[in-house]
């Protein structure tokens, strides 16, 4: 049997799209008038030297005013990400900023907005470019938000509440600006969505894009690390299958081992850049590691970024900033466990048959057994309660 979905009225769909475009222009709007009334606390945006790789003077713009004010707003991790997209990965502390951003900007800069060289300069095009990936592929973002809400509250009218908060979140302003959480949001959420559908294919494609994006995108292999224990524990203790249950953790592991494959892959694309051709005394201290990981020793060396490094008494400040929605989280998660203390506690295993068909996110065998059905245009594998 199928189940076709109805994800809210078009009414809904239609106002989570304005929405999420209206929170855009209204983010961009608000950043125009700041960075005209106020100076930036970020002074790097006129630091442009030239690529290591080739030195040329820039030819002459016809509309310089408009290429200084996209380039007002390149600051921060935007410094790295337009200069590795302009002149590639050459110095260590760049691999910290992962490459789809990069990529994507280099591509439509030299594609769509290559025109608009000629009038507002490259490094302006590349700027533009940035900005309009990052909104353009928020809005599609807060689609999938929408979708995968629906599912998981079976009610549209608490998933739409859900999807405007998320269109205006208190940190909105990192996916409009030329960071690369959108892009990661687009990708994770897209990916949940079809995992939660049964399109393992393409939720494993989406999430090993959303590591190009993010390096905590390797985390999202815990959702199907989730989903093959489930089966597994369905294929032994329900279906007395224990060959059954060899199949599902070996393709859970399989599913698993292609998520983290791009992200390795950029590691060794750096290790070969950084580490080869070079004496073990001219290498690099991470080079020489057992495991040389390229992020981990960055993030540590040049940010001071480490597990728990943040705790000091210095970021008090910031945890005080970040209290509203800690507490809104952490009240949300003691809520649940009073409301579902069995799936709560248990992670679902011990749930009775009903509560598992009403949370809609534990990955029973059934559902993935019918999830070949889910790859037809108009059919879903989900059970609705």
């Amino acid at each position: 049997m199928t189940i076709t979905p109805t994800f809210g009225s078009k009414r809904h769909q239609s106002l989570v799209l304005r929405s999420s475009i209206l929170s855009r222009l209204l983010l961009l709007a608000l950043t125009i008038v700041w960075r005209t009334l106020l100076t930036p606390y970020d002074t790097s945006a006129p630091l442009n030297p030239s690529c290591l790789s080739h030195h040329h003077d820039p030819p002459p713009i016809l509309f310089p005013s408009v290429a200084s004010a996209v380039e007002r707003g390149v600051v921060w991790d935007s410094v790295y990400f337009l200069r590795i997209a302009h002149c590639g990965y050459e110095y260590e502390q760049s691999y910290a900023f992962l490459p789809l951003l990069p990529l994507t900007i280099s591509f439509l800069s030299r594609t769509v907005f290559a025109p608009l060289v000629p009038l507002i300069g490259y490094r302006a095009v590349l700027g533009l470019s940035g900005y309009v990936i990052n909104n353009l592929t928020f809005v599609f973002a807060a689609i999938y938000f929408y979708k995968l809400s629906v599912i998981i509250l079976k009610d549209s009218d608490s998933a739409l509440r859900a999807s405007i908060l998320f269109c205006f979140n208190p940190a909105s302003v990192f996916y409009s600006a030329i960071y690369s959480d959108s892009l990661y949001a687009l990708f994770s959420i897209g990916g949940i969505y079809h995992l939660v559908i049964g399109g393992n294919g393409i939720a494993v494609l989406l999430l090993a894009l959303s590591t190009c994006a993010r390096s905590n995108g390797v985390l999202n292999a815990g959702y199907f690390c989730f989903q093959t224990l489930h089966q597994a524990y369905d294929a032994v203790f329900v279906k007395r299958h224990a060959y059954l249950a060899v199949q599902v953790l070996i393709s859970g592991a399989l599913r698993c081992i292609c998520i983290f494959t791009l992200f390795i892959a950029f590691q060794a694309y750096g290790y070969y850049n950084i580490c080869l051709g070079h004496s073990v005394d001219e290498m690099r201290p991470w080079c020489k590691a057992r495991l040389p990981l390229l992020y981990n020793y960055i993030q540590s060396h040049y940010w001071g970024v480490g597990f728990l490094r943040y705790f000091q008494l210095k970021q008090l400040p910031n945890f005080l900033l970040a209290s509203p929605i800690l507490s809104l989280a952490l009240c949300s998660i003691v809520y649940y466990a009073k409301s579902r203390p069995e799936i709560f506690f248990s992670l679902g295993f011990l749930a009775s048959v009903e509560e598992k068909n009403s949370s809609a996110v534990l990955f029973s065998l059934e559902t993935v057994q019918r999830s070949s059905i889910a790859r037809f245009p108009g059919n879903i594998s989900y059970i609705k309660s």
